[in-house]
């Protein structure tokens, strides 16, 4: 629209600002909004614009999670235990600036990313769009947030355990978790020993192709894979041709038994159905989980208390934080090191389901957004014990390093959004995102917005 002359940065920047005015009092996704200083950029974009600039992001307003670092501000990672300012822009943000988008503000999190709802002592509870009684997830629940409720287009966001995957199942949101070391944590080399990517939450599949087109690149990870053979935003306009599909809603045991609804196991064979209806083939299809479990405990653990320990004023954080720190603390690190001694062997057994089938579909979470408070008071252990039984599906290709997204699919009993998980081989994220758009285009999900105006 931009582009085109159909609005003006300074426009689309207002209504983003209006909205957050209006709006947030009553969701809380933002930490800080630069009102202001938004505005100037924005008129700098229009006389860019003018001038003949095709920037991809030129003039867009985009919220950025408060977890990478912004220029001159406090990265408070959800807690008030931080007081330095960032010196440089991380090179996230940084790709975004150059690629012309206009920070509006920072979105809230958890304490440390650490939980699958957003809601900290400091910041307070932040709400879901949908039905403010319930969490628009975590870790990036200010990013989903704003976006479901159309104060920014899109966001940033960030996935060490589900933190992309969760939040938009959520709020009825596109979310992609990129292939381990695709897009770069810096100035960090990685992220709870590489279990952490950097992404974005948006309301249709090319938004979030065109982010990653921006964004990725970089990279010093281990892991990191090859450049795309083409642009993402270019596969979202191919036909992903017919695929072997296969279906699970088998979770893998982590501390304590999945707790799954029939609603959402359901929804999956639903959607194993419609994929049928497009042409591709179809079958059950369950991992070989093994005891992958154990070890993705062990890696969470120990990455939390990692973070935990490189907080500078860690006597502010909440007394659960600091409690999930002993958690990881307590792991002795033999055990932590035998356990990752099987990570080579998980991923072959694991992933010789990709032998099979090109993509696994399978649910994102045990059923809708909770209700918000759900684990207010509780404990570490009390609350990693609940959080593992109700999001059991999508830390395991954090650890195995998979591309995997979250794909609306319709609204549950309660009115609230139900949503599906698709994962593929690794570097195949050209793969996902023509199929998601390929569902997007039969089953269009843009405009079914949450009750809020």
């Amino acid at each position: 629209m931009v582009r085109a002359g159909e609005i003006s940065p300074t426009e689309l920047v207002g209504q983003s600002l209006e909205r957050i005015d209006r709006l947030d009092p009553e969701l809380n996704a933002f930490r800080k909004v630069f009102a202001e200083k938004a505005m100037l950029e924005a008129e700098r974009a229009e006389a860019r614009r003018s001038a003949g600039d095709t920037r991809p992001l030129l003039g867009v307003p985009i919220a950025i999670k408060d977890e990478i670092d912004v220029a001159g501000e406090v990265n408070m990672h959800g807690t008030d235990a931080f007081e330095e300012p960032a010196k440089v822009d991380s090179e996230v943000v940084r790709r975004l600036r150059e690629a012309g988008a206009i920070i509006v503000g920072l979105t809230l999190l958890p304490e440390l990313a650490i939980c699958g709802f957003t809601e900290s002592a400091t910041y307070g509870v932040t709400r879901n769009p949908w039905n403010p009684q319930r969490t628009p997830g975590g870790s990036s629940g200010g990013s989903a947030s704003a976006v479901a409720a159309g104060m920014v287009p899109i966001a940033s966001a960030g996935d060490g355990a589900g933190s992309i995957r969760i939040p938009a199942a959520c709020c009825g949101l596109f979310g992609l978790k990129a292939t381990r070391g695709r897009v770069s944590l810096a100035p960090q080399l990685e992220g709870w020993r590489g279990m952490t990517v950097e992404g974005c939450l948006s309301r249709s599949v090319l938004d979030s192709a065109l982010w990653l087109d921006v964004v990725s690149g970089g990279s010093k990870e281990a892991e990191a894979p090859a450049p795309p053979e083409y642009p993402f935003a270019e596969a979202v306009k191919r036909s992903p041709g017919k695929l072997k599909v296969g279906y699970s809603t088998l979770a893998p045991r982590a501390i304590a038994p999945p707790n799954v609804s029939e609603e959402v196991k359901q929804t999956t064979i639903e959607a194993a159905d419609f994929l049928a209806t497009l042409g591709h083939e179809v079958s059950p299809r369950d991992p070989d989980w093994g005891r992958i479990g154990d070890t993705i405990t062990a890696r969470y653990l120990k990455g939390v208390a990692e973070t935990v320990a490189e907080v500078p004023l860690p006597e502010r954080l909440e007394r659960r934080t600091r409690g999930f720190g002993r958690l990881g603390s307590l792991l002795p690190e033999s055990l932590y090191e035998k356990a990752m001694a099987n990570r080579p062997a998980e991923i072959a057994r694991i992933n010789a389901i990709f032998d099979q089938v090109d993509v696994l579909v399978m649910p994102v979470m045990g059923g809708t957004a909770l209700p918000v408070r759900r684990w207010q008071g509780r404990g570490a252990l009390h609350t990693v014990l609940g959080m593992s039984r109700f999001y059991p599906y999508c830390v395991p290709w954090n650890h195995l390093g998979n591309p995997a997204m979250s794909i609306p699919f319709g609204l549950g009993a309660d009115g609230m959004p139900l949503a599906i998980q698709i994962v593929g081989r690794k570097e195949s994220e050209l793969q996902l995102l023509s199929l998601a758009a390929q569902i997007e285009a039969e089953r269009p999900w843009a405009d079914l917005r949450p009750p809020i105006s």
